[in-house]
């Protein structure tokens, strides 16, 4: 089983992902631990307004070479294949630079000594600039295939561009590495003066910061054509909730009816108290007509999924995977055991009055084989917190401390801790649980913090 990651995606959200395989399946389980003072609840957050502005799911071809030295050379000559192979193929490669970039790139920002940090700069450098070269050696003369070149190579070129000035502006300072600050300098204006060649980019979009940046995002979902799947996202029972609530309004009709003809046999003529009767019972009938149906809806609804995600390839449109998804607040009595027990391991000042919020993933991958060279496909869950924040306080303050005779103060800031438990599991070996502690206040994610991961066996 391949084993799940839990990491923070920007200020505010949590990115889960996981690798599959081909015809494999997998369910995640994620248990929200909300402390009460946050005022979350179905009142406040519902669940179906939560899943469609705050949960996002992706799923796109994966390959466990992810750094740079390790990409693959990918067939992107226009010799062979079709227009749309050509393309799929150069995406393939495109996508898997930017990725491979980014890992290794994220990884340099963690270096704090100055040697290091210039050496594995000036390093990637090298092997995004053999990569770059690798790709422009197959520039196509066919003006078919000619737009998806300029894309990707456009987009990759100010990519790096951008990466490399942004290692630059976060990476350690020293005036002993100039040398090789100016040698990164040169490799980032060397794809500038390229793309100015080119003329890739208008000088009116260029002198604009949000239109540049908007055009590399469009450009960077094209060339995730055929790479990123294609997402269909379904309502499931749809057609059960109009059964109840026309099975509701059947019964509640009925019953209004015999009380409007009971009326009206009591009364020979028409007259205003008849009028305010059948009045107050139409009225009572529209009162409790919605909280009724939304009841027994709600009874009905309970542990049922409620949306199904279709994966595609948009190039072949043959369908990759597909997931189903339940999003629903529960009662403590509904909480696995195992998962319980994983919330009591918390120390006792911790444990305080919270809602629970339970979501669930089940995905089965349908293709039974994917594009050669390509044995998995990664899947990327991503919850915003945002809503989870909306009603807290700020809750800035002052701690006081006496220093011999002065006082000191410094200003604080309120934090919140929510827990989470993930549970993975298939058919084949045994649950893996694991739980999380995301530090936040009102502004972003101050830490997450992982637990020990515990193997639990399957029941028969």
């Amino acid at each position: 089983m391949n084993n799940i990651s839990l990491e923070q995606d920007e200020n505010l959200s949590i990115i889960i992902s996981h690798q599959m395989l081909p015809q494999d399946y997998q369910r995640l389980d994620l248990y929200f631990s909300l402390p009460v003072e946050m005022g979350i609840s179905s009142t406040t957050l519902n669940e179906e307004s939560y899943f469609h502005s705050s949960i996002k799911s992706r799923c796109a071809y994966y390959s466990a070479q992810l750094h740079l030295p390790l990409v693959q050379s990918r067939f992107i000559s226009q010799q062979k294949g079709q227009q749309d192979d050509y393309r799929v193929n150069l995406n393939l490669y495109s996508f898997q630079i930017r990725i491979a970039l980014d890992v290794d790139i994220k990884a340099t920002l963690k270096i704090k000594e100055a040697d290091q940090f210039f050496t594995q700069t000036i390093e990637i450098s090298e092997q995004i600039g053999g990569l770059l070269k690798k790709l422009r050696r197959y520039t196509p003369k066919d003006k078919k295939l000619s737009p998806f070149f300029e894309n990707a190579d456009n987009y990759l070129s100010w990519h790096v561009e951008q990466s490399f000035l942004m290692l630059l502006t976060k990476g350690p300072k020293s005036s002993e590495y100039s040398d090789q600050r100016e040698l990164i300098i040169e490799f980032c204006r060397r794809e500038n003066d390229y793309r100015d060649q080119k003329q890739y980019n208008s000088q009116v979009t260029l002198n604009d910061p949000n239109r540049i940046t908007n055009k590399m995002r469009l450009l960077q979902r094209l060339i995730e054509y055929g790479v990123v799947f294609q997402k269909e996202t379904r309502h499931l029972n749809t057609n059960l909730k109009r059964m109840v609530r026309g099975t509701v309004t059947a019964i509640i009709m009925a019953f209004v009816m015999t009380l409007v003809l009971n009326a009206r046999s009591s009364f020979t003529e028409i007259t205003m108290v008849l009028i305010a009767i059948l009045g107050v019972i139409y009225g009572l009938r529209e009162i409790f007509k919605d909280e009724i149906t939304g009841l027994i809806w709600r009874r009905i609804q309970r542990g049922l999924p409620k949306w199904q995600n279709v994966f595609m390839n948009n190039a072949t449109k043959n369908r990759i995977a597909s997931q189903t998804l339940w999003l629903e607040y529960i009662n403590h009595k509904r909480l696995p055991n195992y998962v319980s027990s994983l919330f009591n391991k918390r120390r006792q000042q911790n444990r305080q009055a919270a809602q629970l919020l339970h979501f669930r993933s089940d995905t089965k991958v349908i293709a039974k084989k994917f594009l050669p060279g390509y044995g998995e496909i990664k899947q990327q869950m991503l919850f915003n917190l945002t809503p989870f924040v909306r009603f807290l306080k700020k809750g800035e303050g002052r701690l006081y401390s006496l220093d011999n005779n002065k006082i000191s103060q410094q200003a604080v800031e309120r934090r919140y801790q929510i827990n989470l438990v993930l549970v993975q599991s298939n058919k084949k070996g045994p649950q893996q649980l694991q739980r999380f502690k995301v530090t936040l206040n009102r502004s972003g994610i101050i830490n997450i913090e992982a637990m020990k991961l515990i193997d639990q066996p399957l029941k028969a």
